[in-house]
């Protein structure tokens, strides 16, 4: 059965972009391999028209008073909330994540709205009065103007709400720049801001691929850049961003390790490897790629875990399935070929996913959930980040060498440990050379008011993503000094008064 291909488009000053586009993309159903959308994506001059659009309307948004921000947050919020459904369905078509996943994946983007709707609370600065004789010192915080947002395949609702909801609040305008895999639900949430009272030209959706993304990082009116995505095209976000007078942030990718103490509850260790190694297909930038098992658990262990996967079920995301397809064919070949690697680099296959049975369409992106054993660290399956249902156990005879070898792996997203410990626990969080640490928590992402992001060639940029980094990324701070020798006096207004 064909699936009606529909034209996606971007989104404008609060309308669909109605130019003709000099090229276009395939946009696909990963459970079936139908093509589902054509993509109109961005030439430099669309950009430039969008940006220009953004840039006219940021003037005025930056003098709308808190109190209208905040009362299109919570308008925002509310329609997130009753639209959810309708959200990640557009996600399981275009991604293929299962829909439970995909409704987790709006939730959690929904809890930075939230945090973004205190905003007259963040925003405050601090006041010093009488410095000097009369002389008063107080600081402000200030939107930037224009920011650019460009976000991964992986979480196309959860990502752009960690960086747009609280860009808006600042009184900053935004360009999202999507996926090309999986556009429609940042069209979809767009759509959602002007319903919910934001003016037309605050948030704008531009489609592009490689063009698009060198004339935001360029363009003059641009003035920050929020990026995530794999290290090689975040450390290139951030140096031409950067090299372009622009604040970047720009999130790269990970190897994360779990690791498994002898003292843990296995039971509980066996459950969060399946749910974080395979959960949404292993594409996740904070997925456990690599369980280092502490001996000697290693084989307990490894029993528990190929019971648990036995009992998963690979199909389409709108089916009752435990994990969906890859996002493409060409991702999901290239995962099949380090599977292919780690058997002949000498890893021993306990589960072959290559080798599942699969409920979707037969042209569907399918790989099952795969697992090795006797994983060394120099085997590709281990040092590149795979970014799909792969995981890989490597056995360590101590809880040192366990560390040593997290803290010498050139990422340093996230990590865990599964302990009863507590001094083994406390002594890991201080020691690990990783920006988010779970104790007995397999994906320590942590809530909308802490900030998101990790070390080394996990994060290009100064601030992490939300959380009181993401409003200190999208303001600038500017101290006034002030001397007035006379008082000054209003007029006469005896309503009540209401922050407008």
């Amino acid at each position: 059965m064909s699936t009606e291909i529909k034209r996606i488009t971007h989104l404008v000053g609060g309308s669909s972009w109605t130019g003709v586009a000099e090229r276009t993309s395939k946009v696909y159903n990963p459970a079936t391999g139908e093509v589902s959308g054509e993509l109109d994506l961005a030439s430099a001059a669309t950009v430039d028209e969008v940006v220009k659009v953004a840039h006219d309307a940021s003037k005025a948004w930056a003098q709308t008073s808190l109190t209208k921000r905040t009362q299109v947050l919570f308008a925002y919020r509310q329609l997130v909330n009753e639209r959810k459904e309708e959200i990640a369905a557009l996600i399981t078509a275009e991604h293929g994540k299962v829909l439970s996943d995909a409704l987790g994946e709006v939730t959690r983007g929904l809890e930075v709205v939230e945090f973004a709707c205190g905003i007259p609370h963040l925003l405050k600065g601090g006041f010093s009065e009488g410095v000097s004789t009369k002389v008063d010192v107080y600081s402000i915080r200030q939107p930037l103007g224009v920011s650019a947002v460009i976000s991964p395949f992986n979480f196309p609702a959860m990502v752009p709400m960690w960086f747009v909801p609280l860009a808006v609040a600042c009184g900053n305008s935004v360009v999202i720049k999507p996926s090309e895999k999986d556009p429609s639900a940042a069209n979809a949430m767009a759509e959602l801001w002007k319903e919910a009272g934001l003016p037309d030209g605050v948030v704008n959706v531009l489609h592009g691929d490689k063009e698009a993304v060198d004339r935001l990082l360029e363009h003059p009116d641009i003035k920050s850049v929020s990026f995530v995505g794999s290290t090689p095209i975040a450390k290139y976000v951030y140096e031409n961003g950067t090299k372009n007078g622009k604040r970047v942030q720009a999130l790269g990718g990970a190897k994360n390790h779990m690791i498994v103490l002898p003292d843990a509850d296995l039971d509980l260790a066996a459950d969060a490897a399946v749910n974080a190694g395979f959960g949404s297909a292993g594409e996740r930038c904070m997925a456990i790629s690599a369980l280092v098992a502490v001996e000697p658990i290693a084989d307990e262990l490894i029993a528990k875990i190929t019971e648990r996967m036995a009992k998963l079920k690979t199909g389409d995301g709108t089916r009752a399935a435990d994990m969906g397809p890859l996002v493409t064919g060409l991702h999901r070949d290239k995962v099949s070929g380090y599977v292919a690697a780690g058997v002949e680099e000498g890893a021993e296959l306990v589960v072959d996913g290559r080798a599942g049975e699969f409920d979707g369409g037969s042209d569907g992106f399918w790989l099952g959930p795969t697992l090795f054993d006797k994983v060394t660290p120099e085997m590709s399956i281990y040092t590149d980040e795979i970014f799909g249902p792969v995981l890989s156990v490597l056995r360590l005879p101590s809880y040192d060498a366990a560390l040593e070898l997290v803290n010498s792996n050139p990422y340093g997203n996230g990590t865990a440990i599964f302990t009863n410990d507590g001094g083994a626990a406390r002594r890991f969080q201080n020691e690990v050379e990783v920006g988010m640490v779970g104790i007995n928590v397999p994906i320590p992402v942590p809530m909308a008011y802490y900030s998101f992001g990790g070390w080394k060639n996990s994060l290009f940029g100064d601030t992490h993503a939300h959380g009181m980094d993401g409003v200190h990324f999208f303001t600038r701070t500017k101290v006034v000094t002030s001397r007035w020798l006379d008082p000054s006096h209003g007029g006469i207004n005896l309503g009540f008064p209401t922050g407008d």
